[in-house]
């Protein structure tokens, strides 16, 4: 039977102060389905974030959903898991944070697991086609994306020209500079230029986590990054160094998932944990599974050599690399709230969120376009993948078959 969409009724102002709450298991179900369909990394999970919790359900409004992301992009870690976890937190408290990190990773994380037990049986040629198909879903969902937010965040000439100098800001300086600084310089342009855009924001996102709650996360995710090295220096286990290592990993990735590749490839290659040619076999299976490629580690735990492995380190790596941005996140919140609905921060935040669909943008191109449509055939796969969920509002799990498919039929012909 098909999962009705939950719908929650406004609160008093634009963003639904007083919205019911939800469940654990709510949020569980709802993350599991896209932990099972949200191909393509982080830029396409949040379009697919938006189209099923924002669009369909209706658990935040657009504006605060791209605050969310704007906060994502200023902190380190896995952008798409930590507006996941937020999502989870808003809508059910601490078991529904939880329940949205382990629904929305599990997925991909056991399937890593199986295969660095399996890795000889998934090459070949219509491996590697279905692998394409998903790059070209991705095309497809952050188009998707792109436009709808634009509609929504950019209404006005200002705005506009705000996403498309973050467009430049992104395709001139590139990588966590080009968009970190985009969305700096879209809050600072807010500030000046959106004062009277919009009205005034009367409800607030109502997050379970007091000021000192926050602060004291934030703390425990210094303390804990300055206090690993020493740990596992002092006691010498394989387990603590493997922990420290993928934590500070996971503790100074800006700018998106991939940007962990190079952090974790100097931490476990040289020390001979693991091979070079198995570490970018694993990293290339990554990419053709669901769900954040921080569960890139979980492959990394199960194989790596000497124990912990299998189930047990493929678990301690990936608590580790995914636990300071859930931190911080965390930690940020309450002071993000309080932020976001002062007068001068709501233009500062209309700029900001200008910026991200422009940030957003730069990504469609480079990487999801160049890396996906590689000839004319890829295009056309992907443009009918578009139509298909904008116009005729098709599923997006049912748009990756699809798409998959139809790499697979075209590689064939």
């Amino acid at each position: 039977m098909r999962e009705e969409p939950t719908v929650t009724k406004p609160g008093p102002g634009p963003r639904g102060g007083a919205r019911p709450r939800g469940s654990a298991g709510e949020v569980f179900r709802a993350f599991l389905r896209l932990g099972l369909s949200s191909f393509g990394g982080p830029i396409a999970h949040l379009g697919y974030f938006r189209e099923e919790l924002v669009v369909r359900r209706r658990w935040v409004d657009e504006a605060g959903y791209a605050d969310l992301v704007a906060l994502c992009q200023f902190l380190p870690g896995p952008a798409s898991s930590q507006v996941g976890f937020s999502l989870g937190l808003l809508r059910a408290g601490a078991l529904g944070a939880l329940a949205a990190w382990a629904a929305f990773t599990l997925p991909s994380a056991l399937l890593l697991v199986l295969f660095a037990a399996v890795e000889p049986s998934l090459s070949g040629p219509l491996a590697a086609s279905a692998a394409h198909g998903l790059k070209v879903v991705a095309v497809a969902v952050v188009a998707q994306a792109v436009l709808g937010m634009a509609r929504t965040l950019c209404p006005d000439r200002r705005r506009a020209a705000i996403a498309a100098g973050a467009v430049l800001a992104v395709t001139v300086f590139g990588g966590a500079i080009g968009q970190v600084g985009a969305i700096v310089a879209g809050g600072v342009l807010g500030l000046w230029l959106c004062k009277d855009a919009g009205g005034t924001v009367t409800g607030a996102l109502s997050f379970p986590v007091s000021r000192r709650a926050g602060a004291t996360l934030i703390v425990v995710f210094f303390v804990v990054l300055l206090g690993l090295p020493l740990a596992a220096a002092a006691s010498g286990g394989h387990g603590v160094a493997l922990f420290d290592s993928f934590y500070r990993s996971g503790a100074l990735v800006f700018g998106g998932g991939h940007v962990v590749l190079p952090l974790l490839e100097a931490e476990v290659v040289p020390r001979g944990w693991i091979s070079e040619g198995s570490f970018l076999a694993g990293y290339g299976a990554a990419q053709a599974v669901p769900g954040p490629l921080f569960t890139f580690a979980a492959y990394l735990g199960a194989a790596m050599r000497p124990a912990p492995t299998g189930l047990v380190g493929a678990a301690l790596c990936l608590v580790a690399i995914f636990l300071p941005g859930l931190l911080l996140v965390t930690g940020a919140l309450p002071f993000w709230d309080r932020f976001r609905i002062d007068p001068r921060a709501q233009a500062a935040m209309r700029g900001t969120n200008a910026a991200v669909v422009g940030v957003l943008g730069a990504a469609l191109y480079d990487p999801v376009f160049i890396s996906a449509v590689i000839g004319p055939r890829d295009f056309a796969l992907a443009l009918v993948g578009f139509v298909l969920l904008t116009v005729w509002k098709i599923p997006p799990w049912a748009v990756v078959i699809a798409l998959v498919a139809g790499s697979v039929a075209l590689s064939l012909g």
